[in-house]
């Protein structure tokens, strides 16, 4: 299943870029469930992000390599794939882009996921949605011009 959320802010793209750090990671987190980062490398290629997810009766890891990453004249993106994953997804592929929009930007999150079958794969995209509807607030305050 693929989802795309485009968030506008206003700093420019390579200001937002140097934005995206652990703090931000940390803000990111939704209430729900609560997430306790275990290692964070950073977005550069090679780089490991790995944190725990607490359901309140079971815990589950989530760990992601950053397989690609790219800055030019117009963006900035990496790319997190899912090494170890809960056990509600069987693939996770992010693309996490920062386009330049006149003096602003624009944060595009391109994910890719696969349950392990398809009706939790269709019934997971309320979730993800929810997700990264979540950062929307979350980025136009962090980023904005004051």
């Amino acid at each position: 299943m693929k989802l795309t959320i485009e968030s506008p802010v206003e700093q420019d793209y390579l200001s937002v870029k140097e934005g995206f750090n652990e703090a931000l990671f940390k803000r990111l987190s939704p209430p729900f469930p609560p997430v306790k980062l275990i290692r964070f490398d950073g977005s550069k290629k090679g780089d490991m992000v790995s944190l725990e997810l607490n359901f309140i009766f079971f815990k589950q890891k989530w760990t992601s390599e950053i397989t690609e990453d790219q800055t030019n004249e117009e963006e900035f993106f990496f790319i997190d794939r899912g090494v170890v994953l809960p056990f509600f997804l069987k693939k996770w592929t992010h693309k996490h882009r920062i386009i330049k929009k006149g003096e602003g930007s624009i944060i595009r999150d391109e994910i890719e996921y696969e349950g392990p079958n398809k009706l939790l794969t269709f019934l997971l995209y309320p979730a993800m949605l929810g997700q990264f509807f979540y950062r929307k607030p979350i980025y136009k305050k962090v980023f904005s011009r004051s």
